[in-house]
């Protein structure tokens, strides 16, 4: 079945793409606001993109008054922010903070979180959080009714728990996203399968 974007509506779009690009990691983001209040907000439009410098992007969408968010507007203003991922303990608190609340009142107080200080820029991080990456603003893209950040991560948090003797991420199983508005997967299943070479291809050593 064809389905044409351009004949379809803006919400229902959305509901195709993010039903199908799945799973998707949770960025629960922290951001300061002008005031000092700490901004907490989760968004889906992530992932890593850069490994040497260390680049992830994050998409921000606007209100729907067309008005940019308080994560967006935060992140501009002081081109810093934190990536904290979400685990199944923390998953009621996300969900929580991506409800609307005002920008003088802080969704970490909200959800009865702490915030634990970064170690190279002024946003905090979730204490609570297994794994949290402290980002510098690289740069900023509008897209649409988005605007699509590009971070350059400097310094990373990971729990001593996920961590082996050689300083390997392992049991490390963040939630994530499965489709709108309300869908969420579990990362837990998995198997693992290392990638054939040519050589062994040729050989005929791996099926395809």
């Amino acid at each position: 079945m064809r389905i044409d974007p351009s004949q379809t509506s803006p919400a229902d779009n959305y509901a195709l793409l993010t039903s199908l690009v799945v799973p998707r990691p949770i960025a629960w983001v922290t951001s300061l606001g002008p005031q000092g209040v700490v901004n907490l907000a989760p968004f889906s439009f992530f992932n890593a993109v850069g490994g040497d410098p260390l680049y992830l992007v994050l998409s921000v969408g606007n209100l729907e008054s067309g008005q940019p968010k308080d994560t967006a507007r935060n992140i501009k203003a002081g081109g810093e922010f934190v990536v904290n991922l979400v685990s199944e303990e923390l998953f009621d608190a996300m969900n929580l903070s991506s409800a609307s609340f005002p920008a003088d009142q802080s969704e970490l107080e909200a959800a009865g979180l702490s915030a634990a200080p970064s170690a190279r820029i002024q946003v905090p991080r979730v204490a609570e959080a297994p794994a949290s990456l402290e980002c510098r603003l690289h740069s900023a893209q509008p897209l649409g009714s988005s605007t699509l950040f590009i971070g350059e991560v400097v310094m990373f948090h990971v729990a001593p728990a996920f961590l082996d003797a050689k300083g390997r991420v392992r049991d490390f199983a963040p939630i994530g996203r499965l489709g709108s508005p309300s869908l969420y997967c579990r990362t837990t299943d998995r198997f693992d399968k290392p990638r054939p070479s040519y050589a062994q291809w040729r050989a005929g050593r791996t099926t395809p």
